[in-house]
């Protein structure tokens, strides 16, 4: 089970350059695409789905019933596509368990006996069954989202792509969720688009970082952290002070704490006086890679 996208471009009519030769290969299990708003994930997303057409370039899926050509055979990659867009409509005044089987009648599944067993297995697997006859018009962010997997999961898809699912999710939900995607990961590509570094940190076996339309890395995401080692500095500063050090030093990103800047630093050695070393994560990664596209280890 493998997907392969090779030098694939999209222009919209308004001249704007959403992908510029995406290249990528995505085996079985969870795959994280990060990258900015804006950055051309959700083109892509679109792209692989069928949902819009490319200009050039192409993608494969090699699926248990041999190799399908996404760009071409559109019928066949949405028998086995399961979809969560990034804004997922639903109809407030139908219940959760009227709505999936009638999604379920829309992919295919017509016998009625079969279709309640499929139903009643998702409501289970994406702990919405006890909620099943309350109208989706009163879930939370959370079971809807959640909703949107069991839709996505109808006729047992071998590829899932969902585009910024935890945006918006309390911490709890937003971990039912994580668990959820986990444990499909485990026998299906799952891709993952999103602009949360922890969403990908925690969940995925192989990353890419994409922005404004273009690949800047492909990576094992613990491979990309152990290549920042040692190469990553801190120091509190005052607010008057981030642009001095802005122009004079790599400074992969800053954030508040305790009411002052604290910066992190990219260098092979101590920028100056003051600063002190310190363990690097992904956020690490993947601010290096989007604001300077230094990348001190080697793409797959």
């Amino acid at each position: 089970m493998q997907l392969v996208i090779k030098n694939l471009n999209k222009t919209y009519a308004n001249g704007v350059q959403a992908l510029t030769n995406v290249s990528l290969t995505i085996n079985k299990g969870m795959f994280g695409l990060l990258g900015p708003n804006g950055a051309g994930k959700s083109s892509l997303m679109r792209t692989i789905s069928t949902l819009q057409e490319a200009d050039s370039g192409s993608i494969t899926f090699q699926s248990s019933e041999g190799e399908i050509n996404v760009l071409e055979q559109k019928d066949k990659v949405r028998s086995i596509l399961g979809y969560l867009p990034q804004e997922f409509g639903v109809y407030p005044k139908v219940s959760a368990e009227v709505l999936l089987d009638h999604l379920a009648v829309l992919k295919g599944i017509t016998n009625k006996a079969e279709r309640k067993e499929i139903v009643t297995a998702l409501l289970n697997k994406t702990n919405l069954y006890d909620k099943r006859k309350k109208n989706l018009g009163g879930f939370s962010g959370g079971m809807k989202q959640r909703f949107g997997i069991a839709q996505a999961l109808l006729a047992n898809p071998e590829l899932i792509i969902v585009d910024e699912p935890t945006a918006g999710l309390d911490p709890a939900e937003r971990n039912r969720f994580h668990n959820l995607l986990s444990e499909l990961g485990e026998n299906t590509i799952v891709i993952l688009s999103t602009h949360i570094v922890d969403d990908v940190k925690e969940l995925c076996t192989d990353m890419a970082i994409i922005n404004k339309g273009e690949v800047l890395l492909q990576v094992h995401p613990l491979k990309a952290i152990e290549s920042l080692e040692n190469k990553v500095w801190r120091k509190r500063i005052e607010r008057s002070e981030v642009e001095s050090y802005n122009k004079r030093m790599n400074v992969i990103s800053d954030r508040m704490s305790a009411g002052k800047p604290v910066i992190h630093v990219f260098s092979e050695a101590q920028p100056e006086e003051g600063f002190e070393i310190v363990e690097a994560d992904l956020e690490d990664v993947y601010f290096n890679t989007v604001t300077s596209h230094q990348l001190p280890f080697t793409n797959k």
